[in-house]
């Protein structure tokens, strides 16, 4: 056996595989950023349901006026109902 006449590298990459290897990692890449802002989306959502339920019961108790809970609850919004930008 003639261990001079193999390849001195680890792996041999064709040409052919790394366009392919290239998209493979990007299609991966956006899945996680896509399942990561799924993730964002539940969360935010989430945590306005805890806070509506919070203030329902703030003016359930009788702790805030109805009108100081519509105004807690629409700080931020704008009138039009668009997101703001």
């Amino acid at each position: 056996m003639n261990h001079l006449a193999l390849p001195h590298t680890l792996a041999i990459i064709d040409g052919d595989i790394l366009p392919i290897l290239a998209i493979a990692i990007g299609g991966a890449v956006a899945i996680v950023g896509i399942i990561f802002g799924c993730i964002k989306s539940v969360l935010k959502t989430r945590s306005i349901e805890q806070t509506k339920r919070e203030v329902a019961a703030y003016v359930a108790e009788g702790s805030i006026s109805p009108d100081d809970a519509f105004k807690i609850l629409n700080t931020g919004k704008s009138p039009d109902g668009s997101c703001g930008a």
